[in-house]
């Protein structure tokens, strides 16, 4: 059990290592969102800009005017929502080398409640043209995702938790900004997962395969651009299609696999998510349980498919 917001710390420690471009912003908030090891190391390549997000996302536009490789770092609530018009009209329209990495997305934030927990993100982040999505699920695939991220070219939307879930990749694997990594094989029907969500979706084919249905499982770490090859290979083969994501099933990684299907390949979906609601302050076991995105949630819009 490991959160992936330590992951990001650690691989943007070893980034500003191996780069010397590599720079860190955040909002107040270094501890939090796990900048306070680059910061120590690397004083001069890290900046505390204060509860100022959109300042943050325009000096970090800046910076990379000049050949940085800039990180600002908040909260996802705050990056994405008090910083949009910058991150859109800054980062996204002049085509930036920007990553906005932001922790403390979804029910996830727990106790803080529905003021706190980013649960449309991914969508308001998806729409910017250009902009990259990706939302890892574990230790090991958010490690690699900052790494990933920070050599592609190009703004970035990184989306990281604040609890701490399961390891999913427990031996090596290749982790490529817009492939899917197919963790399990199936014909009968295919979870389409990412963040906390995979672990789940891993837990409710177990329970099919008890059943004997074989549940298909793949990992759509990227959002946009989506793999829509694998996706339609999964619509082709299971004939039914479950998407699992900690967010609001408006706009993220369903709607897109929706947008997609609808193109390619046209399958019963079900779409597993928050339903056009706001979340609440609680345990976020316990609110991952009540919005239907554990795995009891998956097994029941995947028993409605078959």
């Amino acid at each position: 059990m490991k959160a992936t917001r330590d992951a990001f710390g650690q691989a943007l420690l070893e980034l500003g290592r191996e780069n010397a471009n590599v720079v860190a912003l955040t909002a107040d908030l270094g501890e939090s969102v796990k900048t306070g090891a680059f910061a120590k190391e690397f004083p001069a390549r890290f900046f505390q800009m204060g509860i100022a997000e959109a300042n943050m996302v325009d000096v970090a536009a800046g910076m990379a005017t000049v050949g940085k490789i800039p990180f600002a770092t908040t909260f996802a609530i705050f990056g994405t929502g008090r910083a949009w018009e910058s991150v859109r009209n800054t980062v996204g329209y002049p085509k930036l080398n920007v990553k906005i990495a932001c922790t403390h997305s979804g029910l996830g934030v727990g106790e803080d409640g529905a003021s706190h927990q980013a649960l449309e993100d991914v969508a308001v982040m998806r729409v910017i043209p250009g902009m990259t999505v990706v939302v890892p699920a574990d230790y090991p695939s958010a490690y690699k995702a900052t790494k990933a991220v920070a050599a592609h070219v190009g703004p970035c939307y990184l989306r990281l938790g604040r609890p701490s879930v399961k390891v999913v990749y427990e031996k090596e694997f290749d982790f490529t900004i817009g492939k899917a990594n197919l963790l399990r094989d199936g014909s009968d029907i295919a979870f389409v997962a990412n963040g906390p969500c995979l672990a789940f979706a891993l837990e409710a084919a177990d329970e099919l395969a008890k059943q004997g249905v074989k549940a298909a499982v793949a990992d759509f770490h990227t959002v946009k651009p989506l793999d829509v090859d694998t996706l339609v290979r999964l619509a082709e083969r299971c004939k039914r299609i479950v998407t699992c994501e900690e967010h609001n099933v408006i706009g993220g990684l369903g709607s897109a696999c929706a947008e997609a299907l609808a193109k390619k390949r046209p399958t019963p979906m079900r779409m597993v998510g928050t339903q056009d609601t706001f979340g609440e302050s609680g345990k976020y076991q316990d609110l991952w349980k009540k919005y239907g995105i554990d795995a009891a949630g998956i097994l029941k819009a995947a028993r409605e498919l078959l």
